[in-house]
């Protein structure tokens, strides 16, 4: 049972997202990154809503199409240096002495294509995955269950999230208005005349946001001194630091081990200190907060189990994990469980709610 229909915590679907894209990172197979994408690509469909951030989910998916074409074309442009069956050859440009070991076009090969079809086919996972959370999470509601510490880089990274929303919904309302007249029939003309009420309207309407979240507060530093200021800020970055180099570390077995799991605790545990230091100076009223539920609580275990398994998978099973270029790729059970896995956020999460309906309406 998944209750009355409500929406869900914008955070729960952010952290299963990020759950997703964690074990579509620590891959290379494309039958467990399709996996993902279409798991990914149901639960959008069942759990988003009407309003206009989530119609922005197919222009992430054709952003990820376009960043596995990008990819296997840097593939043939620079060479690939795979050796194997030659399927395209191209004149190769001689390059100067200093960028030895590069090579631009030239022979291209079968393993060079699958290489960059693997690598294109992550990061297009990545971004759907993102564009998922984007689609699923309302980021107003986000911005609000932000902590104090953070408003000020969440008022930004609010704006920053709805601008591909607010142009998903540009382009519709442009649409609807020119079909409704004439106008240029020229290519040329009429990608003028639709792309520039549509880049307008888009940042009139971010702008619009951003100058509404000013007036109520957000983004502004209260009466904090110059002095506080610039202890949290140095405690925060010092934080970020030891979090970067804790995670290189992390990702790097060559690297000293105390510069691993020692320097991201000690890294995290110094950023925390600067945002609960700077919180302190924010104080701001909620209406309604939103509550953390068994769903969500389902949402974010479904997100980490597949991190979980991921990381085992790519850690103990390498052949499934990261295929060779030159054999068909395979799965196991693990990997179908990684794949499939992130389905059950449809069974433990409730419908979303329909506007329009007594219940919206009464509250």
């Amino acid at each position: 049972m998944t209750g009355l229909p409500r929406d869900l915590h914008p955070v729960a679907w952010w952290l299963w997202a990020i759950g997703l894209a964690t074990a579509a990172s620590l891959t290379t197979n494309p039958l467990l990154l399709l996996m993902i994408v279409g798991v990914v690509a149901v639960v959008v469909t069942a759990r988003r809503t009407d309003h206009p951030w989530a119609r922005s989910f197919r222009f992430y998916v054709w952003l990820g199409v376009a960043a596995v074409v990008l990819r296997v074309l840097w593939r043939v442009v620079l060479g690939g240096g795979y050796p194997g069956e030659v399927v395209l050859v191209l004149p190769e440009v001689p390059l100067p002495d200093f960028v030895n070991g590069v090579t631009l076009l030239g022979p291209v090969t079968r393993e060079t294509l699958v290489a960059g079809l693997y690598d294109g086919l992550r990061l297009a996972t990545l971004v759907i995955c993102v564009g998922a959370a984007n689609s699923l999470a309302n980021p107003k509601r986000l911005l609000r269950s932000l902590p104090p510490a953070l408003y000020e880089v969440g008022t930004a990274l609010v704006v920053a999230v709805t601008v591909l929303p607010q142009f998903t919904l540009s382009i519709q309302r442009v649409r609807a208005a020119q079909a409704l007249r004439a106008g240029d029939t020229g290519r040329v003309k009429r990608l003028r005349r639709f792309l520039v009420p549509v880049l307008e309207d888009t940042f009139d309407r971010s702008l619009a946001l951003a100058a509404g979240m000013d007036t109520r507060g957000y983004g502004r530093s209260g009466t904090a001194t110059p002095r506080e200021r610039r202890t949290t800020g140095a405690l925060v970055l010092a934080g970020l630091c030891g979090v970067i180099v804790g995670v290189y570390a992390l990702l790097d077995q060559t690297a000293p081990r105390l510069l691993a799991g020692p320097m991201l605790a000690v890294g995290v545990l110094v950023a925390v200190a600067g945002l609960v230091n700077a919180g302190r100076r924010v104080q701001r009223t909620h209406y309604r907060p939103d509550r953390w539920r068994a769903p969500e609580l389902g949402v974010v275990a479904v997100g980490l189990a597949v991190a979980v398994l991921g990381w085992w998978l790519s850690h103990h099973q390498l052949p499934i994990a990261y295929p060779s270029v030159s054999a068909a790729p395979e799965v196991s059970v693990t990997a179908l469980a990684v794949g499939l896995l992130g389905l059950a956020a449809v069974a433990v999460s409730p419908p979303p709610r329909v506007p329009g309906t007594v219940r919206e309406v009464v509250r």
